[in-house]
């Protein structure tokens, strides 16, 4: 069970700009690599990978702990009991999470079994009164990450009535994954690739409701395209690709937000990253649990290979610290 030793009092923050959103990614977006994503950008908005209800309320750890560094950081939260969503969500707030975001898009078995995420779109009375209920019960935003549709409920209708019902109980940002999820038949991995894309669908949503904020998510791997969506929809969120190649982060708060972030170098990253990770193991952490995030940092530099080649063998040893990472960057060559 999550026990609250450290309240943090709601502090009213600036609006989030959602123009750009790193996706949760489940095993993926942990706090480790959130505070690494950080390091590179100031402004993209950051989620959690998806955290149940009953892990927060019955779990025996930690769930919701995070860096204070990590800001703006959104709460992505899989559940559809109201009870039980309205209490976490209390809970986040008190965490001091600037938003919490509701799965409705993920369509594992394990998910559906627990009757949320993909499968909550046919019912979206239900998700309808969980927003309700937890908008009236905090202070912070509430959130709802979709699909296009899901089976054969696939039609443009069907979307527009989940986006129509679910923003009259006080929901004013929508995510959409620009593709239907197949409740059955496909894994969670093909669900991300083989439904195919349809932007113009989601295009379509921001022009029939101008008054809520719509991002869009699905397939995108550029900047350049984040901003030819952009001129159509109000936030664009990129997942696989900025795990896979995190340093392209270091552009998002020039080429999305129009900042003059000053944008570290490589060295610079790793720099700031090894003083982390040896406060991390002292803690009782080990190298690893943050490295392996850090495999697709020199991504494009002669050495890559190398580079990913001495993190994945060293840094799951007993006694590795953040000389492993020193050690792997001295392996790459930079232009």
């Amino acid at each position: 069970m999550t026990i609250i030793t450290d309240t943090k009092p709601y502090i009213a923050r600036p609006t989030i700009n959602h123009k750009l959103s790193v996706a949760p990614m489940l095993d993926w977006t942990d706090r480790h690599s959130r505070y690494f994503y950080r390091l590179m950008t100031q402004h993209t908005v950051l989620y959690t990978e998806m955290v149940t209800t009953g892990a927060i309320l019955r779990g025996k750890g930690d769930y919701l702990s995070y860096n204070d560094a990590e800001h703006p950081l959104v709460l992505q939260l899989g559940g559809s009991d109201v009870k039980a969503m309205t209490e976490c969500a209390k809970i986040a707030e008190q965490y001091g999470y600037d938003e919490v975001n509701i799965n409705v898009g993920c369509p594992s078995d394990r998910v559906q079994n627990g009757r949320f995420g993909a499968c909550l779109m046919a019912e979206p009375s239900l998700v309808a009164e969980c927003v309700n209920q937890m908008q009236s019960a905090t202070n912070i935003p509430v959130t709802v990450k979709s699909r296009i549709g899901i089976d054969d409920l696939d039609s443009y209708e069907f979307l527009h009535t989940f986006i129509e019902e679910v923003s009259k109980a006080d929901c004013s940002h929508f995510i959409i994954h620009a593709r239907k999820a197949w409740l059955t038949g496909l894994s969670p991995k093909q669900n991300r690739d083989v439904p195919p894309l349809d932007y113009d669908r989601v295009y379509q949503i921001k022009n029939d409701f101008k008054d809520l904020e719509i991002s869009i998510n699905g397939g995108i791997k550029t900047f350049s395209e984040a901003n030819e969506h952009l001129q159509h929809i109000d936030g664009v969120m990129i997942g696989r690709e900025i795990y896979n190649s995190p340093y392209i982060l270091t552009d998002a708060d020039n080429e999305i937000y129009q900042s003059n972030t000053t944008k570290l170098s490589r060295s610079e990253v790793i720099d700031l990253m090894v003083p982390y990770i040896d406060e991390t193991i002292a803690n009782g952490g080990r190298a690893w649990h943050i490295l392996r995030h850090m495999l697709g940092l020199c991504n494009g530099l002669s050495g890559a290979r190398k580079f990913r080649q001495h993190l994945s063998e060293c840094a799951g040893k007993d006694g590795a610290s953040g000389q492993v990472l020193l050690d792997a960057f001295n392996k790459v060559t930079l232009p």
